[in-house]
């Protein structure tokens, strides 16, 4: 890859890690519309289909844990982890299948679908994991609830918003 494709795709995903520090303010800091909405893991899955599955892997797993540390939202232990290892797992699957899958409309909701799926099943292990170590109940039903019953908005957002802006920018990267 030539140096100046690689400073390009460097200067992407400190723009969507910037984007997972700000995106959330939209929310008003309010965590149950921050948890129904996901606005951190839009960024995390733009980088991953602009800038690769190793950028969006970096952004992901940095994002959530920085926001933490800045502006104490979302709770660093278990929330910002968990949401880091989704997050990571977010935006290297919809880097690798994207470059994988052939460039057509249907296989960017394939790709987004597919990441969403493994993301949250990803965050669902972790916390399954800090459920074990804190000894505190954490089931089927606790994750179905947190990953899928209280984010149906977030989804729906993400499912219309992503393949639209991926879509607009690739027509607008082709003309150059």
């Amino acid at each position: 890859m030539s140096s100046r494709k690689n400073l390009y795709r460097m200067v992407l995903a400190a723009m969507f890690l910037a984007l997972c520090l700000v995106l959330p303010f939209l929310t008003g800091q309010i965590p149950q519309i921050g948890q129904a909405l996901s606005p951190m893991h839009i960024p995390a899955l733009l980088c991953g289909f602009f800038c690769g599955p190793w950028y969006g892997l970096i952004v992901g797993l940095i994002g959530p844990v920085l926001r933490s540390l800045l502006f104490g939202m979302p709770k660093l232990v278990p929330t910002a982890i968990a949401m880091s290892f989704e997050l990571a797992t977010y935006g290297f699957l919809s880097g690798l299948l994207y470059k994988l899958f052939p460039k057509k409309i249907p296989f960017i909701y394939v790709t987004l679908i597919i990441s969403m799926i493994v993301g949250r099943v990803v965050n669902g292990c972790v916390n399954a994991i800090f459920a074990g170590i804190n000894k505190t109940p954490y089931g089927l039903q606790a994750f179905y609830t947190a990953t899928v019953v209280k984010t149906i908005p977030g989804i729906i957002l993400h499912i219309i918003l992503i393949p639209a802006i991926v879509i607009a920018l690739r027509k607008y990267t082709a003309k150059e």
